[in-house]
């Protein structure tokens, strides 16, 4: 890839840090703290069972339990989920919600009023039909639904959240290439580190398809913080140069 093209990737991910993180720190509905075991996925298993129509695992299936706040399904469930969206023919993880843009300024404030947080949940819930899996939106829907009293919907919410975490992180330590968290979104590499009281300081990329986010160091957590974790970008990648063929 073009270095060009790397630095508009950095320039994204750190973007959402500078931006998000105001409003992440003080208004993010919490997470619950989730370390699921790291197993590797087989992405071709999961293609071949996201698009067979007689598998459990089949995508419209899926997609239907998440929409109707099916409590029952299980982390396995979310794994393909998430990972089989990349197989979908509506796969854009460049997509932004002309709704962002509607409530940034909110999105710093500390404090809100009832009617903001009423216009929260009205534009994170348009956000989300265009991207289910936009973390961002999510987090101030919960928090939004939980500041208006609306406690069960922030809880199914939560759930949500809680589960596309840990098919994340489910994916890999974070430690290595080899061992990379697979995401589907930039914004997601941000979000992972946002939930693990992390903060980025700086965005290398290694072929072939690695972020490599450097952790900002507070000297609080001695030496159980990694210096970094590593990203596995490939399907972003890949949709890129679907979309810039002359860029490859």
């Amino acid at each position: 890839m073009k270095n060009y093209d790397m630095n508009c990737l950095k320039t994204l991910i750190l973007a959402a840090v500078a931006v998000l993180s105001v409003a992440g720190a003080s208004a993010a509905g919490k997470a619950v703290a989730v370390k699921p075991t790291a197993v590797r996925p087989d992405m071709d298993m999961i293609k071949s069972e996201v698009l067979n129509p007689t598998s459990r695992f089949y995508y419209p299936k899926l997609m239907a339990d998440y929409e109707k706040n099916d409590t029952l399904m299980t982390l396995e469930d979310y794994r393909y989920l998430y990972l089989g969206s990349v197989f979908q023919e509506d796969y854009n993880p460049y997509r932004r919600s002309p709704f962002d843009s509607e409530i940034e300024q909110l999105y710093y404030k500390k404090l809100h009023t009832r009617a903001e947080f009423d216009l929260i949940i009205e534009y994170a819930e348009q956000a989300l039909l265009d991207d289910p899996f936009d973390l961002q939106q999510i987090n101030f829907l919960i928090y939004a639904l939980q500041n208006r009293g609306k406690i069960n919907r922030a809880k199914i919410w939560q759930f949500r959240l809680n589960h596309l975490l840990e098919a994340i992180l489910s994916t890999g330590t974070g430690l290595d290439t080899d061992n990379a968290w697979i995401v589907i979104d930039p914004k997601h590499e941000y979000n992972i580190l946002n939930f693990k009281n992390n903060l980025a300081e700086d965005v290398t990329f290694t072929a072939p398809y690695y972020d490599y986010i450097k952790i900002r160091q507070d000297g609080e957590s001695g030496d159980k913080t990694p210096e970094g974790y590593y990203f596995n970008i490939r399907y972003i990648l890949e949709e890129y140069y679907r979309k810039h063929p002359e860029e490859r």
